[in-house]
């Protein structure tokens, strides 16, 4: 099984490889980090990132680094929300997905439907976002750990870059990565044990 696994990951580095190889001259998203004034913005890698609420000109400036689709976790009627926005992104060329995450209620289900479509057009640039970065990091620190390997600890830097999970959190993130068969188990792994 964790042969099947290594396959995987090894044609994924290929193909995210041959991505970068044909983007060639594009500004990609951690090449552009300096450049966007988002709240929180975190560039994990060349082809994704997660932010806090960004304006029109922010999308406007993040399509324009190459970014192909846009996923929003927070409703839409939020205080904050940006009116339209998903009109804006597809008119700037972009997918707009759309997961609305109850923020005192996360669950397995919504992280589950979130693997699901950044599963598809893998490899395609994305910005995850929501008001302020709590769920979005909290979404992208899951899949970094469960879905591409990237070391527990390296993860949990980032997430606790942008927040300390508060408990209602704190348990969904350790749900998922136990139904996932991880444990939050590492060196900066204190927030996340409670």
């Amino acid at each position: 099984m964790r042969k099947q696994r290594r396959t995987k990951v090894r044609f994924g580095t290929f193909a995210c490889w041959l991505l970068v190889l044909a983007s060639a001259g594009q500004p990609l998203l951690a090449q552009a980090q300096d450049d966007f004034d988002i709240v929180n913005y975190i560039a994990y890698s060349n082809l994704l990132a997660s932010s806090g609420q960004p304006s029109q000109t922010e999308l406007e400036a993040v399509a324009g680094a190459g970014v192909g689709r846009v996923i929003y976790l927070a409703f839409g009627d939020h205080d904050t929300a940006l009116s339209g926005e998903d009109r804006i992104v597809r008119d700037l060329g972009m997918q707009f997905v759309h997961i609305p995450v109850v923020w005192s209620a996360p669950s397995v289900a919504d992280f589950e439907l979130f693997s699901a479509v950044m599963a598809q057009s893998e490899g395609i640039n994305t910005l995850v976002h929501c008001q302020v970065n709590w769920r979005a990091s909290s979404f992208v620190f899951l899949y970094r750990v469960i879905v591409q390997d990237v070391p527990m600890d390296d993860a949990v830097l980032a997430l606790n870059s942008i927040w300390t999970p508060s408990d209602v959190w704190r348990t969904f993130i350790v749900s998922v990565l136990q139904r996932y068969g991880f444990e939050p188990d590492c060196d900066f792994c204190e927030a996340l044990q409670g």
